[in-house]
């Protein structure tokens, strides 16, 4: 376009962009001379790179020199640009058709962020100017109606040019002492970024809620001796809150709503590095995965590829709908002018395009070699394994993380569901994918609460069968392969609560969803929670009316946290849950930046227990080489004299044949698991668990299908793990067949000695 060479030449910068050039690498990256640009816009007419400086005498308070690039080549516009320095802000503006009805909504009047930006400085507004389209103060407008004409530069996000090297002018290597925690050891724990640490007064006022304070000896401290290998850290890409809820007077605290998937989210750094800019936080965060690191603990991200914060089409105009919507988002039965939504946030990133996946892989790869992370976790996988007629688990993208060099020997895990038509897919991902199982929560909450509530209401439960499943590895959802059986119980990610859910303590203490606070009417968040109140809503005390049932309810997260831990699997713990956290019965705490969603740390007697509880559960699965099995159980001895690697008995000590498994009134089963050890028929690992799920005390026969001393190393009915210690307990060594009482729903651990 004649006009913009003219209007960029008056600059003084010097661009050297020689046509027989290739295209440089997408985004701006620092050479010698200054930086080379390149954006994918492929149905733009021209695309502008712009230089943005603060300056005063301005009225918006910016000045901004515009370069014209190159283009387009393969739908990528480009230059070389000389003169440019890290800690420059930027911005792209496009040119081309505004047509919404056929797809196409190129607005020059909106400065457009980088997808590829390293940095980013400054926050969106929600503000008219931020929209493509004509919109009122409220925010209402027509998404086909005219092109809003106002200049969004001072109203929105700037990306910043980051000089790799980091902020202290060397290149800090996370990557290079990874601990590679092997996955039958590992133990994660869902923890955000800001919440952790914000309450925690032994770290430094100045560290708390930011990346440095992940880092600090205090929170290594409570992570390693609680028996934490890998720490998952809810979103850090950079993120925008949604305008409904800013206009509520809520922000999106967890942060699935990405605006850069390169730029780390800046309000989670320290404020010395958001003053010193991008670059600082950049380093703030590879320092702390190094220190981490130093501490033998991984560090995964919770990464969200599924769509982005401009949501609908109603919705603001910030990078990609500018850039190249008709190309990066999904359209609603290929029409242009609709969008897709199988995510529920009102735009789909669509993962049918090479383009789309590039952008991803591009992600992934700076994330684990730039700042030396050791996973992922895929919010909404599914929507990035579907074609055109669904999901397929040799989708372009999945068969790209598996074999892409970068992610070798990284923790890749899914979120195995959308919203979509068929949108429910565990245990449907290739290798070396891990996926969260759904089938897990549910069949251990249902246990645990849900069937214990309707059997003190006379109502009838259900059979035991799904409980021993899930013990065991979830084999019918992670076996099934080709080859056979590649995957081991270590891709079952089981867990029983999450960011999105109750916590442990509320699930104990409320039936009902109580998320007034977050404006909808309690109409958001799930209302499948499998929950029991023990039979009063809400919270209690020891000294307030119904204190009777406040040592059930602890109990009942005991055996949860329990279950959690010594199942065959990868244990999932939420950030809190071992300290008694509490939401007050918020389900849904996505918008709540607040004591609701913050970790405590004062702990009363009854939190420090609980602690103590979960610290010795996680050093059995240490202790015992059985209860972290590396193979799906067979039922069978694996050398001669051995035992079983698994076996499963009644309260009467007898085997479990297919009437009990079927019957609905069984409540009670025993649980041996051994591996061996050793080249010996001694050596080996033996375990017991006893699980009675009635309301009753039941009478159990110790199984096993040979004369065992077993050593009672747990018992949920203690408050305290050195209860054992007492003098009764510590007595009781019964052999098989030795009859024992256990209490109503209670969980035993049994060591062979």
């Amino acid at each position: 376009m004649p006009g913009l060479a003219r209007k960029s030449a008056t600059l003084g910068l010097v661009s050297n962009r020689p046509s027989t050039c290739p295209a440089p690498p997408l985004g701006v990256h620092v050479t010698p001379e200054g930086v080379s640009v390149a954006v994918l816009a492929s149905h733009a007419d021209a695309v502008e790179f712009c230089l943005i400086d603060p300056d005063p005498a301005s009225a918006t308070g910016w000045s901004e020199r515009r370069i014209p690039l190159d283009g387009p080549r393969l739908g990528v516009f480009w230059a070389r640009v000389d003169g440019v320095r890290p800690g420059q802000r930027y911005g792209f503006r496009a040119h081309g058709a505004w047509d919404p009805a056929g797809g196409m909504r190129y607005n020059p009047a909106k400065l457009l962020v980088d997808p590829y930006a390293r940095g980013l400085a400054g926050a969106v507004a929600y503000t008219p100017e931020t929209y493509g389209h004509v919109v009122d103060d409220d925010l209402k407008g027509d998404p086909y109606g005219p092109a809003d004409e106002r200049d969004s530069l001072p109203f929105t996000a700037h990306a910043v040019v980051v000089d790799p090297r980091g902020g202290n002018g060397e290149r800090l290597r996370p990557a290079d002492n990874r601990p590679y925690v092997a996955w039958e050891h590992t133990v994660i724990y869902e923890a955000h970024v800001r919440g952790l640490t914000l309450c925690l007064d032994a770290v430094p006022e100045e560290l708390r809620g930011t990346y440095a304070g992940l880092a600090h000896p205090a929170t290594i401290d409570h992570l390693s001796s609680l028996g934490v290998t890998t720490l998952e850290l809810l979103p850090i890409h950079a993120f925008a809150s949604e305008p409904h809820l800013i206009a509520k007077g809520l922000v999106n605290y967890w942060g699935y709503s990405t605006l850069g998937f390169f730029a780390p989210h800046a309000p989670y750094a320290t404020a010395r590095a958001r003053e010193a800019g991008p670059a600082a936080v950049l380093d703030e965060i590879r320092t702390a995965v190094h220190t981490l690191h130093e501490a033998g603990i991984e560090v995964i991200l919770d990464v969200v590829y599924n769509h982005t914060c401009e949501g609908g089409l109603p919705g603001q105009h910030l990078s990609l709908r500018g850039l190249d919507g008709s190309l990066y988002y999904r359209h609603d039965g290929g029409y242009p002018a609709t969008l897709a939504d199988v995510t529920g946030t009102g735009n789909t990133l669509d993962f049918r395009r090479r383009e789309v996946v590039r952008l991803a892989m591009d992600s992934l790869r700076y994330w684990a070699d730039e700042v030396g992370v050791d996973g992922f976790r895929f919010d909404l996988a599914v929507t990035l394994g579907r074609a055109h007629d669904g999901f397929d688990p040799n989708h372009a993208f999945l068969t790209a993380l598996a074999t892409d060099p970068h992610l070798h020997g990284l923790k890749l895990v899914a979120e195995p569901w959308d919203v979509g038509p068929g949108g429910w897919q565990t245990g449907q991902f290739p290798p070396p994918m891990a996926e969260w199982n759904d089938r897990f929560r549910n069949a251990v909450r249902s246990f645990w609460l849900a069937e214990p509530s309707r059997a003190a209401h006379g109502l009838p439960g259900h059979r035991v069968r799904e409980l021993a499943t899930r013990l065991a590895g979830s084999v019918d959802l992670f076996g099934p392969s080709d080859p056979p059986l590649i995957r081991t119980p270590a891709a079952s990610v089981n867990y029983v609560t999450a960011h999105d859910g109750f916590t442990m303590a509320d699930l104990v203490a409320f039936e009902h969803k109580h998320n007034a606070a977050n404006g909808e009417q309690n109409r958001d968040g799930a209302d499948d929670n499998r929950s029991w109140n023990h039979g009063i809503e809400g919270p209690l005390t020891v000294e307030t009316p119904g204190a009777d049932i406040v040592p059930l309810r602890r109990r009942s997260i005991r055996n949860l946290f329990a279950t959690l831990v010594l199942s065959a699997g990868t244990p999932m713990i939420m950030a809190g849950d071992e300290l008694g956290r509490t939401q007050r019965g918020n389900n849904n705490s996505y918008c709540q930046d607040n004591e609701l969603s913050w970790v405590r740390w004062d702990l009363s007697p009854w939190r420090s227990d609980l602690l103590e509880t979960a610290r010795y559960l996680l050093g059995l699965r240490r202790e015992h080489a059985a209860l972290r099995t590396s193979q799906f159980f067979t039922g069978a001895a694996h050398s001669p004299g051995a035992r079983p690697d698994l076996a499963w008995y009644g309260a009467d000590g007898i085997a479990f044949d297919h009437a009990r498994w079927h019957d609905p009134a069984t409540r009670t089963l025993q649980m041996v698991r051994s591996t061996s050890t050793g080249p010996g028929p001694d050596d080996a690992s033996t375990v017991l668990l006893v699980i009675n799920g009635s309301l009753d005390p039941v009478d159990v026969a110790l199984g096993d299908d040979r004369p065992t001393r077993w050593e009672l190393t747990w018992d949920s009915a203690w408050e305290r793990p050195d209860e054992r210690y007492t003098e009764v307990n510590g007595s009781l060594h019964p052999v098989t067949g030795d009859h024992v009482v256990v209490e109503p729903l209670t969980l035993r651990v049994y060591v062979a000695v």
